[in-house]
């Protein structure tokens, strides 16, 4: 764009500083496509997509279309041919159909003529097996039914401005959001909202740039370093840190676009926010419906599908020093005390390096051992959080479905006797279908311990 004419190598260097590992430029118009190409073709972490806004779909054309489908078949995926000069290198380099989509704000074309050009492009993305980066304003039911009836189930929904609704409604049908600076500002109110209900997996962010900059940079010229503030913002929003961001939305990134590798190797130990959490098995007692781990191998960004379970000397040595953390948690895809003389060894090496230690626990633990097994944790945990999950024992069977007939029973005998022997114990529950939060938060309060609510979709 004729923004960046004057420093655009400064601009794309300064990106590098800031962190990004890769950028992906937008087509609009048929220069713009053009230009995005010739800088993909000369950085190899520049990505395109290619498409015609709705803003000027009344010019679209056969041959218009002809160009961006030669684009996208000769520089993407299936070809995988990187260079716009030179076929032979490995690496696809058009990895989306966009920026397409509906405009009813300002109808700079007829909506006809848009909702036709944007069919036409979605059904390019099918037939190409690409992801297609809409543009949609005040426009949110015709866009999520032109999506819905071409039968494109992956892209994204960029800098968005719909609400809460057509958030979920666009999630439901397998698309990402992404946010833009205007969550910087403090009157954006309903974006702030979105920001808070949307899915850790389905999280994208962006400039946008050279439009839509955000604080403390509003009213300039936007450019993609300016998403570290972004990403802040959002952080803030969702309660935990910018690193975690830059980790959720590098990884969906990465799976919606196909750009780079995925990560392969389950974590042992991974931090969100200021704590740090040993994964230290993915076997556990019970099936949860709702468990993370039947759907995906990854929670905030960290892949925690083991492939073996580490040791003692491997959790110590990944730790490192303990009380640079806010606590150590013991948590995973797994039931810890499965491990419980790991937790106890590596529990008691972090108490004596001045470090805190927290267990994630299903609560059956005593019922796993055969024994009582909270004197043996005793001084060295520090808390312990409790997944109740149900009110009652049908619930809980029928959406914990544990391997002992007497789980829910056992469940609360633990956590009744747990604060005897640990400092701070809490229970969680998930809002999955059936549980009664109200009544689960009565029987928190009548065995004294803490109580948090956990949405559904809602893991780390």
């Amino acid at each position: 764009m004729a923004a960046f004419d004057p420093d655009r190598e400064s601009v794309i260097q300064r990106a590098r500083d800031a962190g990004l590992e890769a950028l992906i430029t937008i087509g609009s118009d048929l220069n713009g496509n053009m230009g995005g190409l010739e800088l993909s073709g000369r950085y190899d972490f520049i990505y395109s997509a290619v498409g015609f806004h709705p803003h000027d779909s009344k010019d679209f054309t056969d041959d218009i279309f002809g160009k961006i489908k030669s684009w996208a078949e000769k520089f993407g995926p299936r070809n995988a041919a990187c260079d716009t000069k030179d076929t032979s290198s490995p690496v696809p380099k058009v990895v989306a159909i966009g920026e397409v989509g509906l405009d009813y704000h300002y109808d700079s074309s007829p909506r006809q003529i848009q909702r036709a050009v944007f069919a036409r492009q979605l059904q390019l993305a099918k037939d190409l097996d690409l992801p297609v980066v809409v543009h949609s304003r005040e426009a949110g039911h015709d866009t999520l039914a032109i999506i819905r009836e071409s039968g494109v189930t992956k892209g994204v929904l960029h800098c968005f401005s719909g609400d809460a609704d057509m958030a979920h409604e666009a999630v439901a049908m397998g698309f990402y959001i992404s946010i833009a600076g205007p969550v910087t500002f403090k009157k954006a109110l309903k974006l702030r909202e979105v920001v808070t209900i949307v899915p850790d997996d389905f999280l994208l962010m962006e400039t946008d740039a050279p439009y839509l900059t955000p604080e403390p940079f509003r009213g300039k010229r936007n450019e993609p370093c300016f998403i570290v503030h972004t990403a802040k913002a959002i952080a803030d929003l969702r309660g935990v840190s910018a690193a975690d961001i830059a980790r959720i939305t590098t990884l969906n990134a990465k799976r919606l676009f196909g750009i780079g590798e995925m990560p392969e190797q389950g974590e042992i130990v991974y931090r969100i926010r200021d704590s740090l959490y040993l994964n230290i098995t993915n076997r556990c007692t019970n099936r949860c419906t709702f468990c993370i781990k039947f759907q995906s191998d990854f929670v905030k960004g960290h892949n925690l599908r083991l492939f073996r379970e580490p040791s003692e000397e491997e959790l110590i040595k990944a730790i490192g020093d303990p009380a640079q953390y806010k606590e150590i948690v013991f948590c995973g895809y797994g039931e810890p005390t499965l491990r419980l003389d790991l937790i106890k060894n590596v529990a008691g090496w972090v108490k004596k390096n001045l470090g805190k230690v927290r267990i994630n626990t299903n609560g059956l633990g005593n019922r796993i051992h055969g024994r009582n097994i909270l004197p043996e944790l005793r001084g060295i945990v520090d808390s312990l959080s409790v997944s109740l999950d149900a009110q009652d024992e049908e619930t809980y069977n029928r959406i914990c479905r544990p391997a002992y007939e007497d789980a829910f029973a056992e469940v609360i005998k633990f956590i009744r006797e747990a604060p005897q022997y640990i400092p701070e114990v809490n229970v969680t529950v998930v809002t999955a279908e059936g549980v009664d939060v109200e009544k689960c938060r009565k029987l928190a309060e009548d065995l004294r311990v803490g109580f948090r609510v956990r949405k559904l979709d809602a893991v780390g």
